[in-house]
């Protein structure tokens, strides 16, 4: 009985058998991955990947060697840009001298000759902006709106909420709005060109519209406008400081920033605008330079895809920022709406121009009346040099006569003792033959400050230098002629300003809640994000 028994505790039952089998199975071959620090890690250890949300920054999960190759190739397409346009940058340059800010001291062709500037440019660009900002900015507020097509009672009340609501905002909540205005029609008949960008800012919790130096927005050579530019790069300054918030917040990716280089990578524009105002840049204020890039990219991972899922080649608009003091990425988001299936860009500029110009650049009045400025402020420095010298006449003096303290200018009223040898006194002396200014060069310098204040419209209506008695008509046809070029700039600027309040419309519509209230003088009025769809504009006229 003992040896039946020993012989069927060897015998294993169900349980136990299934527990061998699952013993006995091979184990399954599992795939390895190589991180980026070296190690290797199996796949089944791998952490799950989290599943991006439209819009994050796309820099947070890309590798570090793709990134500095995005930057390196970015950088260097930026510095190309900026190449293509150093001879209207640099006319630009040298035409802030003309402005007259600073008087120079000469010493050629004497010590002490005049160094003023005629300030027939200065008066121009300080007349336009007078007009122009008035023009823009009436009291009542710069926005109207019109409905396109069948109007009835539902659509002209939305009109008028819309135009009620954008009035409000850029007259009382947009605080940078009137006086970043104000700074940009003083650059434009500078530079020709000036730029608004428009956004929602999280910081302040709305929409602002900041004024955009020429020289802070670069567009590739071949550019044509701002919607079919292929790359846009907005250059930012920004204070160490500011950058670390940005950081902290998640807005930008939290990298290990150095201090930003030395000054010397100023440019050129900034140099001269510290050099007439007198300033003087110290190490303590060193700020780095953020190239963001509005660009098409055709990025690993995130390629445009059609409906079969495969891949089209179709580089997407992306907004790319980059720190070029260390040549760092610092955000990637995508610039186009998730829902448009053509992926076209959103837009965030806005392109003001004094004159048209033959590129994308237009012409202010440096480019246009540089040349004739600087003729007229030769003109007006030899006629205040040749009544100098006519008024203190210099020359030649016999050897031997003996003059008191000889090296010191005679005074008004002061009469000096004169060892003459022999002679009469007015024979030792020869004076050089100086003229007194010329009527000709008077002339002239008349006749090209008329020409430039005609171009420049600085000059009022013709009817004081005209008939008195002349016809109503005739009056009105004379003014409207006075006026003809400033309108044209006028109404650049206003197509310009309608396309800025079609981007500020779609940050309305993005960003407001479903129903928005707010107190208005006298009462309460009421807006609806429903409000700001596309079948409002602004009236341009």
């Amino acid at each position: 009985m003992a040896i039946e028994k020993q012989s069927l505790s060897l015998v294993p039952n169900a349980e136990q058998e299934v527990e061998l089998e699952i013993m006995q199975q091979p184990e399954e071959e599992t795939e390895l991955f190589v991180q980026p620090d070296g190690t290797i890690v199996r796949g089944s250890d791998m952490p799950e990947e989290k599943e991006s949300k439209f819009g994050e920054n796309l820099a947070e999960n890309i590798d570090d060697r793709e990134l500095s190759t995005i930057a390196t190739e970015l950088v260097s397409s930026f510095e190309e840009d900026l190449e293509s346009r150093s001879d209207w940058f640099q006319t630009y340059v040298d035409g802030l001298d003309l402005l007259g800010i600073n008087s120079e001291a000469r010493s050629q062709p004497f010590v002490g000759a005049s160094g003023v500037h005629h300030p027939i440019l200065a008066e121009a660009v300080t007349q336009f902006q007078a007009q122009a900002y008035k023009e823009l900015l009436p009291a009542g507020g710069p926005v109207d709106t019109e409905v396109l097509g069948m109007t009835d009672d539902a659509k002209l009340e939305k009109a008028n909420r819309v135009k009620n609501f954008m009035n409000y905002q850029i007259t009382y909540k947009m605080e940078e709005y009137d006086p970043e205005m104000d700074q940009l029609l003083f650059y434009l008949p500078l530079t020709g060109s000036a730029f608004k960008k428009i956004y929602y800012d999280p910081a302040v919790g709305r929409a602002v519209a900041r004024f955009v130096k020429s020289e802070d927005l670069v567009v590739p050579y071949y550019a044509v406008d701002l919607l079919t530019s292929p790359r846009i790069t907005h250059v930012i300054h920004m204070a160490e400081n500011e950058l670390r918030k940005l950081q902290l917040s998640g807005f930008y990716v939290d990298t290990e920033m150095n201090s930003p280089e030395s000054s010397s990578d100023i440019s050129q524009v900034d140099s001269k605008i510290e050099e007439l105002q007198g300033l003087t840049r110290t190490i303590s204020d060193e700020e780095f330079t953020l190239l963001e890039m509005h660009v098409d990219l055709d990025l690993e991972g995130h390629e445009d895809t059609d409906e079969s899922g495969e891949e089209t080649g179709l580089r997407l608009p992306y907004i790319v920022t980059i720190c070029k003091d260390n040549n760092k990425v610092l955000a990637i988001r995508p610039n186009y709406d998730e829902k448009d299936p053509m992926r076209k860009k959103v837009e965030y500029f806005t392109h003001y121009k004094f004159l048209p110009g033959l590129g994308f650049y237009g012409f202010g009045l440096i480019h246009m009346m540089g040349g004739l400025t600087k003729s007229v402020t030769s003109i007006l420095r030899q006629l205040i040099d040749a009544g100098t010298l006519a008024n203190l006449p210099a020359g030649f003096k016999s050897r031997g006569l003996n003059i008191q303290r000889h090296d010191d200018p005679l005074q008004p009223g002061e009469w000096r003792d004169v060892d003459a040898p022999g002679g009469r006194l007015q024979d030792a002396f020869l004076p050089l033959p100086y003229k007194e200014p010329s009527g000709t060069l008077a002339s002239l310098l008349g006749a090209l400050v008329d020409s430039g204040k005609q171009f420049a419209s600085t000059v009022e209506g013709p009817t004081g230098d005209g008939n008195s008695e002349a016809p109503v008509g005739t009056t009105v046809a004379l003014l409207e002629k006075g006026q003809r070029v400033m309108s044209a700039i006028h109404k650049r600027l206003h197509y310009a300003q309608r396309t800025e309040f079609k981007i500020l419309k779609r940050v309305f519509g993005e960003f407001l809640p479903p129903e928005y209230p707010y107190q208005v003088q006298g009462g309460s009025e009421n807006v609806f994000k429903t409000d700001f769809d596309t079948k409002c504009r602004r009236n341009s006229d």
